[in-house]
C-alpha cells in the first residue's frame, strides 16, 4: 500500500498538485491520467521519492518494496542485460555481490563464514536461486533471447534497452510497481505480454500510458490528475471517461438551473420591489438570491486539438500499385519482392516487428527513397500527404516563428486564417510566435498534422502519428481518420486507434506475410 497525504508542488509559481490524498492499495492497478504537463510523471516521482514535495508526506506500507521503470537508457551501458534486470531487486543483487566478493577472497575467516552463512539465509528469503531464472523469463517474455544475457547494455538498440529495464523493474514481485509509459518503443508482442504480466499480478500498480486499449485491459481503477487534484473512478479508462463526461454535464446543469433561478428572482425583485403589496416577497427574493451560489464550474487542463482532414478532390478507385518493391541497407536486405495495390476508401494499418522495414516502405511509397528494384505508381487522382515518424528536417533550422512555418503550407496566407487555424490545434496567442527549434515532441507532431490537413490531400501517410501525443490528442487523431473519407496508409503500435481505424491489415516481415480486408481484432484472433 502506498498514499499520498496533503501532498502539494508548485513549479515557478505554478501548481502542480494542491493538498493530494490518495490511497494506492494492493491488487489493484491505477492508471494515472492528466493532459501533458499537468504532472503525472512528476507525481510517479514524488510517490518513489526521486522529489520532494513541498508539502504532505507519502507513506508506504512497512517492508514493502517500491520499484520503478528507469526512464534512463543509458545508465546501465557497462552492466550485462541479465545483471542489469537483477539490479531491479536493489536487497538481493546487494546480497549478490557481497556474498560473491567473500567468497573471491584468498584469506577465508571465521567471521567471513559467518557473514557468508547469514548472507546466505537472506539469499534463500528473497528467492535468490531462483533470480536470474526469473530474470531469463522475463526477457523472453519481452523478446529478449538468451544470446543477449551476456551482452553489455550500451550494445542494444534502444527498443531492446526499453524492454530489459522494464524487465528490471518488474523482477522479485515488488509490493508496489510505478510504470511510466511502460509500452513506449514495445512492439505489439510485448506489449500484449505486459497486459497479461499485470493482469496476474496481485500487488499494487500505477502506470502512467497515453494507450487506451492498454488502459482498458489492464486497470482496475483510473486516477484522473486534473484542477490540482486527483480523483479516482473504480473501472478502467472508458468507464472514467463516460463518468467524467457525465459529472461534467451535471455540474453543468446545475450552473444553468442556479443561473436560471437567479434571474427568476431578481425579475421578481426589479418588477415588484416599489409595490407595497409585493414589497415583503421581494425582499424574501432578495434574501434567496443573496443565499444561492452560483459557482464556476474548474477550468479543466484536458485541451482536444480539432483535427480534420478535408479532400480537395476525390480519388479515382485505383489509387497505388507497388509491384515487386526491393531496398537493402548495409547489405541486408529489409524489404524484398514487395507487392501490393490500394483501392479507394482503404484504410491500411501496416504492421511488422521491424519499424524500419515500414518506415523504409513509406519513404520509397513517397518518393524519398529510391527502391533497389521495382515500382511505385500513383493514380493521377491522387494527392498525398506524408507524417514522417522522423520529423527532425522540418524545424531544425528555427528560423521560423510556428505562425511563419505553417504559412508556407497554406494556400491562404493571411495571418487571421493561420492564427484561428493554430488556435484549434491549441496554439493560441504568443504560442503561435514560437521558434519551430524549441517545439516539444507533441507540438511538432500537432504542427505537421496541421500541415497535413491544409494539404487538401485525399491519401494519407502516417508513419506512427500518436507519438508524442497525450490521449487528448491520440483521440482526435483516432476521430480524424475515421471520419476521414479519402484513403490511408498507417503504422501504429497503438491497439485502439488500429482497431477503430483500419479496414485492411499488410504484414510485413521483409516480405508480406498477410494481406487480408479485416479488422485488427479480428486479424488477431486468426493467429
Amino acid at each position: 500500500m502506498i498514499s499520498a497525504n496533503n501532498v502539494s508542488l508548485a513549479f515557478g509559481g505554478q501548481k502542480l498538485f494542491d493538498d493530494v490524498n490518495i490511497k494506492f492499495t494492493p491488487g489493484n492497478c491505477y492508471g494515472l491520467i492528466g493532459a501533458n504537463g499537468s504532472g503525472k510523471s512528476t507525481f510517479l516521482k514524488i510517490l518513489s521519492g526521486d522529489i520532494d514535495a513541498q508539502t504532505g508526506s507519502v507513506n508506504i506500507g512497512v517492508g514493502e518494496r517500491l520499484s520503478i521503470l528507469k526512464q534512463d537508457h543509458f545508465a546501465y551501458d557497462e552492466n550485462s542485460v541479465l545483471e542489469t534486470v537483477l539490479m531491479g531487486n536493489k536487497k538481493l543483487y546487494s546480497i549478490m555481490k557481497e556474498k560473491d566478493a567473500i567468497y573471491a577472497k584468498e584469506n577465508f575467516s571465521d567471521e567471513d563464514g559467518v557473514r557468508a552463512g547469514d548472507l546466505e539465509s537472506q539469499f534463500a528469503e528473497l528467492n535468490g536461486w531462483e533470480a536470474e531464472s526469473e530474470a531469463a523469463t522475463l526477457l523472453a517474455g519481452l523478446g529478449i533471447n538468451t544470446s543477449f544475457h551476456e551482452k553489455i547494455m550500451k550494445e542494444l538498440s534502444g527498443d531492446a534497452k526499453v524492454k530489459v529495464l522494464l524487465a528490471q523493474a518488474l523482477i522479485g514481485s515488488p509490493e508496489i510497481l510505478l510504470l511510466d509509459e511502460p509500452t513506449n518503443h514495445l512492439d505489439i508482442a510485448a506489449i500484449h505480454w505486459l497486459e497479461n504480466f499485470l493482469l496476474n499480478f496481485t500487488n499494487t500498480v500505477i502506470v502512467v500510458s497515453h494507450d487506451r486499449h492498454f488502459l482498458n485491459k489492464v486497470c482496475t481503477h483510473i486516477a484522473d490528475l486534473d484542477f490540482k487534484k486527483i480523483t479516482v473512478y473504480a473501472g478502467n479508462y472508458d468507464f472514467w471517461r463516460q463518468s467524467s463526461e457525465l459529472a461534467l454535464q451535471l455540474r453543468g446543469d446545475q450552473k444553468r438551473k442556479s443561473e436560471d433561478k437567479a434571474e427568476q428572482l431578481k425579475s421578481f425583485i426589479q418588477r415588484f420591489s416599489a409595490n407595497a403589496a409585493k414589497s415583503k416577497q421581494a425582499t424574501s427574493r432578495q434574501k434567496q438570491l443573496e443565499k444561492l451560489k452560483i459557482e464556476d464550474l474548474p477550468i479543466s487542463t484536458r485541451k482536444y486539438p480539432y483535427i480534420s482532414f478535408q479532400p480537395k478532390r476525390e480519388a479515382g478507385k485505383d489509387l497505388l500499385l507497388v509491384d515487386g518493391l526491393s531496398k537493402s541497407v548495409d547489405g541486408v536486405k529489409i524489404l524484398d519482392n514487395v507487392s501490393f495495390s490500394i483501392k479507394k476508401g482503404d484504410k491500411v494499418i501496416f504492421l511488422g516487428k521491424n519499424d524500419v522495414a515500414k518506415t523504409l516502405l513509406f519513404q520509397i511509397l513517397t518518393g524519398e527513397v529510391k527502391p533497389d528494384s521495382g515500382t511505385v505508381q500513383w493514380g493521377v487522382t491522387t494527392t498525398q500527404a506524408y507524417f514522417p515518424t522522423d520529423n527532425t528536417v522540418y524545424f531544425a533550422d528555427g528560423k521560423f516563428s510556428i505562425l511563419d512555418w505553417l504559412r508556407q503550407y497554406s494556400e491562404d496566407k493571411d495571418e487571421s486564417f493561420i492564427r484561428g487555424f493554430l488556435g484549434k490545434m491549441l496554439f493560441s496567442g504568443d504560442e503561435a510566435l514560437k521558434k519551430t527549434n524549441v517545439l516539444s515532441g507533441g507540438e511538432k507532431v500537432r504542427c505537421m498534422l496541421s500541415k497535413m490537413m491544409l494539404s487538401g490531400a485525399n491519401v494519407l501517410l502516417l508513419d506512427g502519428p500518436t507519438n508524442h501525443l497525450d490521449l487528448e490528442s491520440i483521440t482526435a487523431v483516432n476521430d480524424g481518420l475515421v471520419k476521414f473519407t479519402g484513403t490511408a496508409l498507417f503504422t501504429s503500435h497503438d491497439h485502439e486507434f488500429i482497431q477503430t481505424v483500419a479496414n485492411r491489415v499488410i504484414d510485413i516481415n521483409v516480405k508480406i506475410v498477410e494481406d487480408k480486408y479485416t479488422s485488427y481484432d479480428e486479424y488477431l484472433s486468426l493467429d
